[in-house]
């Protein structure tokens, strides 16, 4: 019975924490800048606008601004070859750390599927037998079998994650056989959206499944 509790423990809290981290990141991130931006705005403005609660609007109306066009300005830096050099360092550090590597790396991606910017750790879209035979998961490969894994498995394998719904930044790694995947036309922008709306978002009627034996189906 204890090892069922451990086990359904840790199953719950690789789901949640992910999550946990995230929204408590974003949180820490929107006090920090209050905490920076807010106040001295609000000290600069208060000469010229008496009504406190005018104040803090527009205060906050300007931080905002503010924001984004700093966020617009990191996006040009990263145009340039020798700041997008240093970014790319400095995210290779950051996937290089056991638990914020995952959370920011499936964060980048689903920012970058949304964003139609999809070029990330994923290479394609495909149809995996899983958690039996005869049921179907979506997975994403995110590279070929290598090392000891290839060397003791008579078939080459394929590394696909399959992401769980609606929090896609946990989910499980499977080694499946190349044979048995089936390859999905969709994209991986697509691909995500399907997993994290939990199949709500409809697929586009291009969308046509490559099946094992080569035949196509709509």
């Amino acid at each position: 019975m204890f090892k069922s509790v451990r086990k359904n423990f840790i199953t719950g809290l690789a789901v949640i924490l992910p999550a946990i981290v995230t929204v408590w990141l974003i949180k820490f991130i929107l006090d920090k800048t209050n905490m920076i931006f807010l106040e001295p705005v609000v000290k600069s403005l208060k000469p010229f606008i008496p009504d406190s609660i005018v104040l803090v609007a527009i205060a906050k109306i300007l931080v905002f601004i503010l924001l984004v066009a700093a966020i617009a300005v990191i996006g040009f830096c990263t145009r340039v070859l020798i700041v997008r050099n240093f970014f790319s360092r400095f995210e290779s550090k950051i996937l290089q750390f056991p638990m914020i590597g995952k959370v920011y790396g499936a964060m980048k991606e689903m920012s970058h599927a949304f964003l139609g910017q999809s070029k990330g750790i994923f290479t394609r879209v495909v149809l995996v037998e899983f958690p039996r035979q005869g049921v179907y998961a979506i997975g994403f490969v995110t590279s070929e079998g290598k090392g000891e894994v290839q060397d003791k498995t008579l078939e080459k394998v394929i590394n696909v994650f399959v992401p769980t719904t609606p929090n896609p930044t946990s989910g499980f790694l499977l080694l499946v056989p190349e044979k048995d995947l089936i390859r999905l036309d969709m994209s991986i922008d697509e691909g995500l959206k399907l997993v994290i709306s939990g199949g709500i978002v409809p697929l586009p009627d291009s969308i046509s499944i490559k099946k094992k034996h080569g035949d196509t189906g709509n």
